[in-house]
Formats: C-alpha cells, sequence, structure tokens
C-alpha cells in the first residue's frame, strides 16, 4: 500500500533488497500531479503513449530487416534476426540482460531444429494416405492445395528449362521465409516492456515445440509435395523453388548467400503435422493479443497470411495448419494455467529483482539496471562454455562422424542438452549475484 504524506505526495515502498540492519533510506516522494487517475502508476499515459511508439517501431525493424535481408538474397534465419535485436538491445543500455535472457532460447530453438531429424529415423510408418483422406473431406472431395494452385497458378513449376514466374507463389515465399522472425519481434517487444510475458511466451515455445517433436517421433506425416512426389496424391505443385526463383528475379541476385542449409544437417521430410509454420506465428499472436488487446489483432492478419502461403506452396496439408493451432493453444494454457511448481520456476527464471528495476527504467528511472548491483561471474560463464563446448562437439561428431552409434542413437539427445545447459548457465553468469 502506498502512504499519503502531507504535502499530498506519495510515499514509494522501501526497496526490497534493502538490508534489514542498515541505515533507513528517506521515503521518496512523487508529485500527486504525475500519477495518472485511471491507474495510480507514475506517469501511466506516457507508458501507454510509448507502447504504441515501441510496438511501431519494433515492428517497423522487423519488417525493414527482413526485406533488406530477402532483397539482398540472404535467407531471414532466427539467430540472424536475434543478433540485429541485439543490437537494438546494446543502443538500450540492456545487451548482457539481453544475453541471459535470448542466448539459452536461441539455442534451445536452434538444437530443436538440428535435432528434429532424429525423428524420421524411429522406424515407424509414415501417414500419408490417411492424411489424404481427411483433406479431401476439409475440402468437400477436393484437396485444397490443388485447388488452390488451380485458381491462381497456370503452368508448371519454375526451371532452368521453363522459368516461369508466379508472383503470388514469390509473395508465398516471403510469408514462408518470415513465420518465425515476425514472432521473435513479438517477443523482443515483450521483453522490452514486459520481460514476465516474455518468459512465459519462451515457455510456451519451448512447450510448443518439444510436444511437436514427440509428435514427429510417433506420428511421421508426409507434405503435400512428398505425396506428389511418391505418387501417392496428383495435381500437387511444389511451388517453393518457384517463389525463390520469383525473389531472385525481382531484386536481381543469382543465390542466396546464406541459406538454411544449415538447419538441413538433420533434417525431416516427413514432420508435417503440426505445422510450425501454423503454430509459431499463432502463439505469437495469442500473447501479443494479451499485451496489447487491439494491436495484437495485427499478428492474426500475418499468421492467416502464412497459413494461406503454406497450403499454396505445397509444403503442408490444412490439416497440419488445424493440428499447428490445437498445439499452440495448448502450449498457451498449459503456461498461463500450469501447475504452481510450473509458475513458479518461470518466475525463478525472470527474477523479480531484475524485473522490478527494468519497471523503474520503464518509469523513467535512468540507470536503475546498472545499480541492481549484478556482476559478470566468470567462473559461470566459463563452465557454461566449456560444457557447452563440449556437447557441440560430440553432436557434430555423432552427426557426421558415427560417434556413439551415429545419430540415430538415443545417446544423440545427450550433447544437445549439454549444449543447452552450458549456454543457459554461462548466460545467467553474465547477471549474478
Amino acid at each position: 500500500m502506498t502512504d499519503e504524506t502531507p504535502s499530498g505526495g506519495a510515499v514509494m515502498p522501501a526497496a526490497s533488497g534493502a538490508m534489514p540492519d542498515g541505515p533507513e533510506e528517506p521515503p521518496r516522494t512523487i508529485d500527486s500531479d504525475a500519477i495518472d487517475g485511471a491507474s495510480g502508476v507514475p506517469h501511466a499515459h506516457l507508458g501507454r503513449r510509448n507502447d504504441k511508439v515501441l510496438l511501431a517501431a519494433v515492428a517497423s525493424y522487423a519488417v525493414l530487416l527482413s526485406f533488406l535481408m530477402i532483397a539482398r538474397g540472404i535467407s531471414v534465419t532466427p539467430e540472424l534476426v536475434v543478433v540485429a535485436f541485439g543490437l537494438a538491445a546494446l543502443l538500450l543500455g540492456r545487451g548482457k540482460l539481453f544475453v541471459r535472457d535470448w542466448i539459452p532460447f536461441l539455442a534451445l530453438f536452434f538444437a530443436y531444429e538440428l535435432m528434429r531429424g532424429y525423428a524420421d529415423k524411429f522406424g515407424l510408418p509414415i501417414h500419408v494416405t490417411d492424411v489424404i483422406s481427411i483433406e479431401r473431406v476439409i475440402g468437400l472431395g477436393s484437396l485444397p492445395t490443388v485447388w488452390l494452385q488451380g485458381l491462381f497458378h497456370s503452368g508448371p513449376v519454375w526451371t532452368q528449362a521453363n522459368p516461369v514466374y508466379d508472383n503470388l507463389a514469390t509473395i508465398s515465399v516471403v510469408f514462408y521465409f518470415l513465420h518465425f522472425p515476425l514472432p521473435l519481434a513479438a517477443g523482443f517487444l515483450l521483453w522490452i516492456h514486459q520481460r514476465r510475458h516474455y518468459y512465459d511466451f519462451v515457455a510456451a515455445l519451448i512447450v510448443l515445440s518439444m510436444a511437436a517433436f514427440v509428435t514427429y517421433l510417433l506420428l511421421p506425416v508426409a507434405p503435400p509435395w512428398w505425396a506428389e512426389k511418391f505418387n501417392y496424391a496428383s495435381g500437387i505443385l511444389h511451388l517453393r523453388d518457384t517463389g525463390f526463383q520469383g525473389l531472385a528475379h525481382t531484386f536481381g541476385f543469382g543465390n542466396y548467400f546464406y541459406s538454411y542449409s544449415l538447419y538441413s544437417i538433420s533434417s525431416n521430410d516427413v514432420a508435417a503435422f503440426p505445422s510450425l509454420h501454423a503454430a509459431y506465428p499463432f502463439l505469437a499472436f495469442l500473447f501479443a493479443r494479451r499485451a496489447f488487446p487491439r494491436a495484437g489483432w495485427l499478428m492474426l492478419g500475418y499468421t492467416a497470411c502464412v497459413w494461406f502461403s503454406i497450403v499454396y506452396l505445397g509444403e503442408h496439408w490444412v490439416f497440419d495448419i488445424v493440428g499447428g493451432v490445437a498445439y499452440a493453444v495448448a502450449a498457451y494454457v498449459a503456461v498461463l494455467h500450469g501447475p504452481r511448481w510450473a509458475r513458479r520456476f518461470i518466475g525463478q527464471v525472470a527474477d523479480e529483482e531484475i524485473e522490478a528495476v527494468v519497471e523503474a527504467e520503464d518509469e523513467g528511472e535512468v540507470g536503475a539496471l546498472r545499480r541492481l548491483g549484478r556482476h559478470v561471474r566468470w567462473e559461470l560463464v566459463i563452465q557454461g562454455l566449456v560444457v557447452a563446448s563440449v556437447g557441440a562437439l560430440f553432436a557434430y561428431g555423432m552427426n557426421t562422424m558415427g560417434w556413439l552409434g551415429g545419430s540415430q542413437s538415443a545417446l544423440y539427445l545427450v550433447p544437445w542438452l549439454a549444449l543447452l545447459g552450458g549456454l543457459w548457465r554461462g548466460a545467467a553468469g553474465l547477471v549474478s549475484r
């Protein structure tokens, strides 16, 4: 509770980190005229206005960055986007905190991308005919992919001998590129202004990704282009390369000088259900809608464009999108309404003390984060880097040289756990008590 002073100002409570036996700090007063009447929060009206400015700035930054990367022939991969946001965090004076909060998240996503190829080596039958039957029910007798492509595309796919360009496929490839970077932008906005929402978002992404990974292990599902390639369906075109060539033709570059080739080290062609291309943006929409009730709806429009694109390109079935949405909703509910111990763990990782000083800086208390008293614990940083390096070495050796049974062995997950644990420990050492 806030007590009133005789002069009409509000007394701010003493900092929770003060020593009980130390000298008592005199209370700070704030002019009651500076307190917003609706919320009781200092300068709350400025905070609401700055939310809108910050939302527009981050969205514009993400769109401009993505456009420049695509125009220059650079694939918009998550780690490059995070590096770009890291530069923005440095300008905001939160460089070390950004590394603490984001590097483990990026490492988890990167490790997941490399591990997902493990799923199709489990030996279970690939589902394709049953999914086609479901698609025909959804499409009232026809395949939605065939119907969409017949409606908007004419002629064959692009080849060197017959360079066919499809503007809609080109636009769809852009959305296909951005299915993860723009949700990252939503995460960055949450991190800047509502760190606890950011940690809930990260936790939900982890739950969603791991649930999808287990599904890929137990229920491998072939995408539309795979069904066409192996004669399970007819009339389906794989328009992704056509869209890529449209981008190259539009911007005048020959090829991508940075691509997703790193992610194909352990690729999985039969991991269509659930579609994470559909799930990631929708999860970002759920959290954006929660944090920014009106502006968050813009994320839903973008998400719908991604859904259209992955069906039109022949990358996913409509059934995969339905599964992706269901998994995203389940992850969202599981994190926000999960068991108390899980909520307590997320709170401990987010660190209420750090959250308090971040909020203080948002309210205009310049330098609050620097005065927190945290410092770099190099022993933790070095330990984490050593463990992560050993994990990365063994993951590479098992995947490329067959160490310990190769990537088909259950031991393949162990070095990735070491990599993640090491990076997390090292990052935590950057901002530590």
